[in-house]
Order: structure tokens, then sequence, then C-alpha cells
């Protein structure tokens, strides 16, 4: 199995943290603590700027979940759409060879699936299977690549086309003052990202998908998450993930590189989700990594916040145009999400 092409998309408005945080703190209607608060947690993320599907304005109009949700549907299909068409251009892949499409969101609801509404506009054919996913979160864009994997391995002429959605900005709950809503207002940007995966026998070239393994730690479930009702989407974000980062997810590197015979220092790239920067170096730390071998996941950090499941795609596109390197070397992809539970891709160039 091989990734073909990945290719991201960003709503048109983008906005400095500063301006973002300054916005925030009239929105929350923040007394000078709270605004002070924010502004610390704001800047502390190392973000440069975020992506939103709205004009930073029209934030303050949103009501109610029906409003924002019909918000989130829209510019879903829009960057979903042109996500899909850049990475099955960049691939030399048509839209009717695509077997499968796989859709990952959770930031919003839709029956039929964006996937679905989708179909059409892109040219896919009509007997083309359809998996939507939701409430896999930030790990989604690395699961979903491996579960397109999985497919492939009985059809090696096959294509799979993988497309993430997060309009994180559109969950916005201004009512919430907890630290973890707080941190998040500042953290999390909007986006999309798709890839085409394709069989081993394809004519398409990419790095191949030599193995793939999912994690789940029992008794975690309020670690990441959302709490969902007629207010929307509010954050379940634990201090814990940092020390899962840290502590549980190299264990369980090392179980899935042995179990191929290799070690960390037989990788040559690292795709790694960034989270948030206590996340980010917490890894870093327990890997026993440089921060120029996660400079990518850095970078997609400022560049863009945390932009959830599709930020693990991000960095994949950017170490494919901007390290190639040689043939036979080796990378890992690995993203955390909801559950808790991680997910490892052993990548060869």
């Amino acid at each position: 199995m091989k990734i073909a092409a990945v290719r991201t998309a960003f709503p048109p408005h983008w906005y400095d943290q500063s301006t973002l945080t300054e916005s925030l703190v009239k929105i929350f209607g923040a007394d000078a603590r709270l605004a002070e608060r924010m502004r610390s947690l704001h800047t502390s993320t190392g973000i440069e700027g975020r992506y939103l599907t709205l004009p930073l304005p029209e934030y303050a109009e949103l009501k109610d979940f029906t409003q924002a949700n019909a918000a989130w549907l829209q510019g879903a299909l829009d960057v979903g759409e042109r996500s899909c068409r850049a990475a099955l251009q960049a691939a030399g892949v048509r839209a009717d060879e695509v077997d499968v499409i796989l859709f990952s969101t959770v930031t919003g609801l839709a029956s039929p699936s964006i996937d679905a509404r989708l179909l059409t506009k892109l040219g896919l054919r009509s007997d083309v299977k359809r998996m939507p996913m939701f409430g896999l979160g930030c790990v989604a864009g690395a699961a979903a690549v491996a579960r397109a994997a999985d497919y492939l391995r009985g059809h090696a002429k096959g294509v799979v086309l993988v497309l993430t959605v997060e309009l994180c900005s559109l969950t916005l709950q201004p009512q919430d003052r907890s630290i973890a809503n707080l941190i998040s207002v500042g953290l999390f940007g909007d986006g999309a990202a798709a890839a085409v995966v394709v069989g081993k026998d394809h004519r398409a070239k990419g790095p191949e998908i030599v193995a793939t393994r999912s994690v789940f730690y029992p008794d975690t479930e309020q670690v990441m998450g959302w709490n969902i009702g007629a207010h929307g989407f509010r954050i379940v974000l634990s201090a814990e993930v940092p020390t899962v980062a840290r502590e549980r997810v190299p264990v369980d590197v090392d179980a899935f590189l042995s179990d191929q015979k290799l070690s960390r220092t037989d990788i040559a790239r690292w795709i790694a989700h960034p989270g948030g920067p206590k996340v980010l170096q917490a890894l870093q730390d327990g890997l026993g990594v440089t921060r120029e071998a996660l400079q990518c996941s850095w970078q997609s950090l400022a560049r863009a916040g945390n932009l959830s499941s599709a930020s693990v795609l991000m960095i994949l596109e950017a170490t494919m145009r901007t390290n190639p390197g040689g043939p036979g070397e080796l990378g890992l992809m690995l993203a955390m999400g909801p559950g808790f539970c991680s997910e490892f891709l052993l990548l060869r160039w």
C-alpha cells in the first residue's frame, strides 16, 4: 500500500493569534482576571495564527448549535471538495478510479455525511464504498489511513480517498469558563486534509505503508473528547494528556517497532500529530528525539494550530514535500485521540 499524495485546504479567513485572543475576550465577556488568563494561555501555545470558517465578527452572532452546525456543513463541503480535488490531481488519479472514500470528522454532524454530499461533485462512481467515521478526533487522520491500508491489503490495484474535515472554531462555547475550554479556544483551528492511498500494484508512487497498529488505553475515556448536547460540542481535555504522550506512547512505539525488528534509531522521519506545545514537548522528550526531528509538527502548530484529525496529514504533506529522503528510509506516523488511544503507521520511502 502506498500514500500517493496528501493535500490540505483551509477556509479563507486567517487571523493572527493576538487578534483572535482579543476577539474571544470580548465574546466571552471576560473580566480583567479572565482576560489576562486567556492571554497568558493563548500566548503560551506558540501559535502564530489560525484559519477560521467564518469572518471573525460573525462568531459573536452564533446563537445556538443549529446555526453553528449549518455553518459547519457549508464550510466542510468547501474545504473538503478542495482538498480532495488537489490530492487526486497530485496523485495523478482520476475521481472515477476511487473505490472507497473514508471520511472523518469530530466537529459537526450531517446525515447524509459529507462524503455522500461530495460524491457527485467530485465525480466518484456510484458504486464507491463509503465509510464515514465520527468520534476519533485527533487520532482519525492516522487511523483513517491505516484503515485504508487494511482495505488495500486485499485490493492490490485499489484506490482509497481519505478525507478529514475539522472546523473546530464552530464548536465555540462562550459560556464554558473551564480551563480546558480556555485552552481549546486558543489552540484549535479549521482545515481539511485529503490523502490518496493505493494498492501495491497501482501505478501511482509514494511512501509504502509497511505496518500499522492501534492501541487503546483502558479506563481513559474521560481524558479527551466532547460532551455533546443542546449546547453543541463542549470540550473534555484532561491534564493527563502530556503524561500519556511522555510515558505510554513511547513504550507502545518501541513495541510496534520491535515487532518489525526495528528500533527508534531506524526511523528517519517522525510524522507526529502536534496536540499542543506541552503534548508535543512531552512526546519529544519521551521518544528521545530532537526538536528538529519534529520540526514539521512544530511548524504546523505555529501556522494553523491544532486541526484535530487533519493535522497529522498536514504534517505528512509537508514531510513529503520538504524531506523526500532516499529509497528505503523509514518514517513513523503517529497520533493520539479520544478513547484514549494511539495509532501508528510505519512508512518506507
